[in-house]
């Protein structure tokens, strides 16, 4: 493709129209203008990335080959999750064309009215227009590599086009294939909409930005006129990264931005591509499910840590290969295990541990990979992430549920609590009811053994004195009230201040259990 440069903005590509296969891409030069649709085989030639690397680097000096591990941070190794996430961009990115075609009647009606009426878009009508949402939220945890497949996917294709004839028709316009925004870190809707405004005036040269600035628009005027330039600009696909920081949001900010995304998707047909971690999912699930219409046509990824299989060996392959240690190491499963185990599957943890690993070799001369170094700089560099490793590790679920980025589990913590403890109390009345079964059959053999013995047996029988029954029930009794208490337990202190003669309010006040108000570390901010 030709390269042409924008006056004021930035480098786009001439339109070149490609026979469609599908019949449903034919007579649109928005999705002509598209390179062609790519096999499996040809996405991962493309989007991998395998840095040079040679054996003979090994026998340079170590304080070279210190900088040349960092030259493990560029590969790039696609797994499943990059091919189906290519797949589905490349299906929203045309589907979403298929109803913005320039040369159909009703959106040339869309935008005259919304420019000349000043008519916000809305909701109402939507699914006569145009087809369902055709976007889709991609939630992962963080290092799993969303952002790094993405831009290389997006990439494929060139960002600009420029059209100026579609078989001998005029046809002078822009086509900005895709733009990827960032969420900005409080979750608020005009910085996301200034930020699309800068963006939109880098890439073709216009001053949308310095408008708005100097009209002082309000944020519900700045969604009109972003709706517009989404039209005007032919977006193909609008891309929100870090979607998590719509939970800093004040108070219903998440849900009215939300709910834009939402709109602006039905309204102008654009697909919107959300993504974020695990931190994301409360809110995509909460505000977002209200308003969204389903998840598009592809669906929602959700992307977890690998698992140790074949998806993990090819990952770890990938990397081992790039060795700057004067001995080299061959991947051994035991080494493919402590890999695994330290950093759980993680790419960016793998890249990193195996970088660290390497340059801890060097410096301390030992020039050789071994599990004990991939253990010992695990623990010493990853300290801030060992929480969350153990987490995973262990699967224990509740220390999961603490960690918000890697949280990805549709559960309920609540409710398992509560089915546990339900549980607890269904095998309890069942045991109960099982002695009091065996009871009862006792009882009853004892009955019947009574029953066979003579009259004269039975009366002949010494009957127990009363105040011996009585002694021997309050022994029982007081032997049941013995327990055992530590010194921490309520009961205790509160029964040791009974002995100072103190009320239970001043034990406990004594031991900290009891707090004064003015000894309460958020006592200053209330008062302020």
């Amino acid at each position: 493709m030709k390269e042409v440069m924008i006056p004021n903005g930035s480098i786009a590509v001439e339109a070149k129209y490609i026979e469609q296969v599908i019949s449903d891409y034919r007579g649109n030069p928005f999705i002509e203008a598209l390179p062609n649709l790519i096999s499996p085989h040809e996405v991962i030639e493309k989007i991998a990335v395998y840095p040079k690397y040679h054996k003979s680097e090994r026998q340079i000096e170590g304080y070279y080959r210190i900088h040349m591990i960092d030259r493990l941070f560029q590969v790039f190794q696609p797994l499943p999750m990059s091919l189906e996430l290519e797949n589905k961009i490349s299906r929203a990115l045309r589907q979403g064309y298929i109803s913005r075609n320039p040369f159909d009647r009703k959106l040339g009606e869309d935008f005259y009215n919304e420019y000349h009426k000043g008519q916000a878009i809305n909701l109402t009508n939507i699914d006569e227009d145009y087809s369902s949402p055709l976007g889709f939220s991609l939630i992962g945890i963080s290092g799993i590599g969303k952002t790094a497949s993405l831009n290389r996917i997006i990439n494929l294709y060139p960002q600009i086009i420029v059209h100026s004839k579609y078989k001998d028709i005029p046809l002078s316009m822009y086509q900005v294939v895709w733009l990827k925004l960032e969420c900005p870190f409080d979750g608020s809707i005009k910085g996301l909409i200034y930020e699309f405004f800068t963006e939109i005036d880098r890439l073709l040269g216009t001053n949308y930005y310095e408008k708005v600035m100097r009209a002082r628009a309000t944020v519900d005027a700045m969604m009109v006129m972003m709706g517009q330039v989404v039209r005007n600009s032919s977006l193909g696909l609008l891309i929100i990264d870090e979607i998590q920081h719509l939970s800093m949001a004040k108070s219903g900010g998440s849900e009215k931005m939300l709910n834009f995304f939402v709109t602006l998707g039905n309204a102008v047909g654009i697909p919107l591509v959300l993504v974020g971690t695990p931190k994301a999912i409360n809110v995509l699930q909460g505000d977002f499910r209200q308003a969204r219409r389903g998840s598009g046509s592809g669906g929602d990824m959700v992307c977890n840590r690998i698992q140790k299989d074949e998806v993990w060996d090819l990952l770890i392959k990938s990397i081992w290969h790039y060795q700057w240690t004067r001995t080299e190491t061959p991947l051994t499963d035991e080494l493919s295990g402590v890999m695994y185990e330290e950093t759980q599957g993680i790419p960016d943890l793998v890249k990193k541990v195996y970088a660290i690993a390497q340059a801890y070799a060097i410096n301390t001369g030992k020039e050789k990979i071994t599990s004990q170094i991939i253990r010992k700089v695990a623990k010493e560099n990853l300290k801030l992430v060992q929480p969350m490793i153990t987490a995973l590790k262990t699967n224990n679920i509740r220390e999961i549920a603490k960690f918000d980025d890697i949280n990805l589990m549709e559960i309920n913590f609540k409710d398992t609590i509560t089915r546990t403890k339900e549980s607890i109390k269904l095998d309890l009345k069942v045991k109960e009811m099982m002695n009091k079964g065996k009871k009862i059959k006792q009882d009853n053999l004892n009955e019947e053994k009574k029953n066979s013995s003579s009259v004269n047996a039975r009366s002949e029988v010494k009957t127990v004195q009363p105040n011996k029954v009585e002694r021997k029930a309050e022994g029982r009794k007081e032997k049941d009230n013995q327990v055992d208490l530590n010194s921490e337990d309520i009961r205790f202190i509160v029964e040791q201040g009974k002995n100072d003669n103190k009320s239970a309010y001043e034990s406990l006040k004594k031991v900290g259990y009891i707090i004064s108000f003015e000894s309460d570390i958020f006592s200053k901010e209330v008062l302020e």
